[in-house]
């Protein structure tokens, strides 16, 4: 047990996602701030350390009914995973929900103040994940893909326009970060997604979405900042010879 609590939340998520429904119960970030150890989110957060191991042990010892384990997929196809899966969920979504907060705040905005400035945190949000994804899309993720072919084939690694794969990885975990903090004034604005007494069905279908938005979103980053980002950093080391 004690060996546990110096491993990072990132690393039990990235093993085993069950875990992520008990670090999502405690209110622990597993994906934008999952490089932190277990002592140290407990501590800041006043958990019950043994409490809260005992209680992802339970999962991790449970058995599996078909998780799939994402950590042990080639990195070229956990891209492509991501992209078509995640970032389509993005677009999709955002096309449902702008519409749907533009119509509350018409008919709601004057008892509920709160839903403008829900509203003008997932218009930034559309927007900056949209050109989020567009990097990743376009410089990130084929760099990434060309490592892993140049490795099955024994090549040499072109160096890349941004230098090394740690540059780029490094913005788009400062983004990730933006979002993930964006995503939680919504959070706290909307009680948790909790809809008030006097909610229509299209107050209770939005905050719904939200909900599951957010929920998405770091499954998402998780997959990239826990499993993505770091294998690629350590393939590119694989390379000897960088020209």
């Amino acid at each position: 047990m004690e060996n546990l609590k110096n491993k990072t939340i990132g690393s039990f998520v990235a093993e085993d996602f069950r875990t992520a429904a008990v670090f999502s119960k405690y209110r622990i970030d597993f994906c934008c701030k999952g490089n932190r150890t277990v002592t140290e989110v407990c501590e800041k957060q006043n958990i019950d350390v043994d409490t809260l191991l005992e209680n992802v042990l339970q999962v991790v010892q449970s058995e599996n009914s078909g998780t799939i384990d994402f950590n042990s997929w080639p990195l070229d196809l956990l891209a492509d995973y991501i992209e078509k899966t995640h970032h389509r969920y993005v677009e999709e979504k955002t096309n449902v929900l702008l519409p749907f907060l533009d119509k509350l705040c018409k008919v709601h905005g004057a008892h509920h103040p709160e839903l403008f400035k829900i509203k003008e945190l997932f218009i930034g949000c559309a927007g900056e994940l949209s050109q989020h994804m567009k990097k990743e899309e376009l410089v990130l993720f084929p760099f990434i893909k060309r490592m892993v072919k140049t490795k099955e084939s024994d090549g040499i690694l072109s160096q890349p326009s941004f230098g090394t794969v740690s540059n780029p990885i490094a913005m788009m975990m400062h983004e990730h970060d933006n979002e993930g903090e964006r995503f939680r004034e919504i959070a706290a604005l909307t009680d948790n997604y909790t809809p008030p007494a006097d909610a229509c069905t299209t107050y209770r279908v939005t905050f719904a979405m939200l909900k599951e938005f957010e929920a998405d979103l770091h499954k998402h980053i998780h997959l990239e900042n826990n499993i993505l980002f770091p294998k690629a950093v350590i393939l590119e080391k694989d390379f000897v010879e960088v020209v």
